[in-house]
């Protein structure tokens, strides 16, 4: 199976560089702009599936492709919330105080919201249990970063820490070969 992963477009100022979780927010001008660049570049593209998280900075990354209509709205793609910390910088998390940071485990089990582990799995059981069991040759999967990070630490057995520290620029897709379990940049 082929699966291309996009992350969604960027989202506004406010918003960048923040552990922005499940808030619901939607896409900048440039980010929707990007996002309909990104249409256009697969709008030959015939796909099996199509799922797309259901927070809106993903579901107007897919409102200009012409295979939206089709699309499954899943919670399972969505990004970690973070619960109080959401919509929050590092550094606003560090002058609160609450949260020191020492490592990036540490730092990751120290937020609250999801747990990682509950996340991870999460990740897991949609890309290799769900998404198999459909039988497609080729899905598009519309999702956040953390989400494709994620996935890449359990397929290529890294840590989280290695995997997070992956480029992944907003609108940039990546696919994803579940039989070779190998991942190449779409340019």
């Amino acid at each position: 199976m082929r699966v291309i992963l996009v992350r969604h477009g960027e989202v506004e100022d406010a918003y960048k560089n923040c552990y922005n979780g499940h808030n619901n927010i939607g896409l900048s001008r440039k980010g929707k702009s990007d996002a309909l660049a990104l249409a256009k570049r697969f709008e030959n593209e015939e796909f099996d599936l199509l799922y797309c998280s259901d927070l809106l900075r993903a579901k107007e990354t897919l409102k200009p492709f012409k295979q939206a209509k089709d699309a499954i709205y899943t919670e399972a793609l969505r990004e970690k919330s973070w619960g109080r910390h959401e919509g929050m910088s590092f550094d606003a998390i560090i002058a609160e105080g609450c949260v020191k940071y020492e490592n990036f485990k540490q730092w990751i089990e120290a937020l609250d919201g999801e747990d990682y582990r509950a996340y991870i799995a999460r990740v897991e059981e949609f890309f290799l249990k769900t998404l198999p069991s459909r039988k497609a040759e080729s899905v598009l999967v519309i999702t956040h970063a953390g989400v494709i990070r994620t996935l890449f630490s359990i397929v290529k057995n890294i840590s989280l820490e290695d995997a997070f520290a992956i480029e992944l620029p907003y609108c940039s897709a990546v696919v994803f070969d579940t039989k070779k379990q190998t991942f190449s940049t779409i340019k």
